[in-house]
């Protein structure tokens, strides 16, 4: 198989693919390589006389630029499979290209961040046609834990946006009532023991608590090193503003959540933290800051 795209989350798919006995040739623009894994020197070489050819890469018009190159490299009855997180209408238009050249595709955005793919444990969000998933599944099951198909191809990244919209304005809230608990003289550890079992719980507070020292280990524990940067977080929000625009889809909260992440990543020290970050951010404004 190919793979291109081996940046920190492509490098270790692609080393968890070759370590589980498959045979893969990986291109990346950057020159950067993974373990176990045969370098190409072009994308093209990549994806000479692969069954799969699997990419990571950063937007839609990286994307749609990548499978202009590959898509005529892949032999008859192949199947791209895009775990990039990336617009829905660039995973629709690649998978309708790849249906005109007799080629399978699979859009599978990737939830579960560098360790969930270093420890092959991703949860990936799928859309295509039933044969490419089928077909594509074995992979998965290497690469991660789950695998959920979700529809036509461009489904997959409709599931991811959603969710990430929603782990993005759960955080944010998140971070702002720690921020609050501390200007009311709450303990943030007595804050996590009501919230986390209670009404309020969620991921946000109970897998990756933003308050260090409280909860599960986090990278809050690690002075916010990131596990999930808050500018990846900004361009997540992003697509999501876009889609709800194609769509005429009222989403305020989720808007505000991209405002709030934009000047937390653009004006403030956001970029190169993780988005959990917010909290000390929050902590050290007040009402009118």
């Amino acid at each position: 198989m190919g793979f291109i795209g081996l940046g920190n989350m492509g490098g270790p798919m692609a080393h968890n693919l070759a370590a589980a006995g498959h045979t893969v040739v990986g291109f990346d623009t950057a020159g950067t390589t993974a373990e176990g894994v045969a370098v190409a020197e072009t994308a093209q070489a990549a994806c000479a006389d692969a069954d799969f050819v699997i990419t990571m890469l950063p937007n839609g018009a990286i994307l749609r630029a990548v499978a202009d190159q590959a898509l005529p490299a892949m032999k008859s009855g192949a199947v791209l499979i895009d775990c990039s997180t990336v617009d829905v209408d660039s995973a629709r238009h690649v998978g309708a290209q790849a249906a005109e050249m007799g080629l399978g595709f699979v859009d599978a955005p990737v939830s579960g961040g560098v360790g969930g793919a270093s420890g092959g444990t991703l949860t990936f969000m799928t859309g295509g046609s039933d044969a490419a998933f089928a077909a594509a599944s074995p992979l998965f099951d290497i690469m991660g834990q789950k695998a959920v198909h979700c529809g036509e191809a461009g489904a997959g990244q409709a599931a991811k946006i959603c969710n990430n919209m929603i782990l993005g304005a759960t955080m944010a809230v998140t971070c702002e009532a720690f921020a609050l608990a501390d200007k009311l003289g709450l303990d943030r550890q007595k804050m996590f023991d009501v919230v986390s079992t209670s009404s309020g719980y969620s991921w946000s507070m109970n897998a990756y608590c933003p308050a260090p020292g409280v909860g599960p280990q986090s990278p809050a524990d690690n002075d916010y090193t990131p596990g999930f940067a808050a500018e990846l977080m900004l361009k997540d929000l992003g697509l999501s503003q876009q889609a709800a625009k194609a769509v005429d889809a009222d989403t305020p909260m989720g808007a505000l959540a991209r405002e709030l992440y934009a000047e937390f990543v653009e004006n403030e020290d956001g970029k190169g933290r993780d988005f959990s970050a917010m909290l000390p951010r929050f902590a050290a404004r007040g009402r009118d800051s």
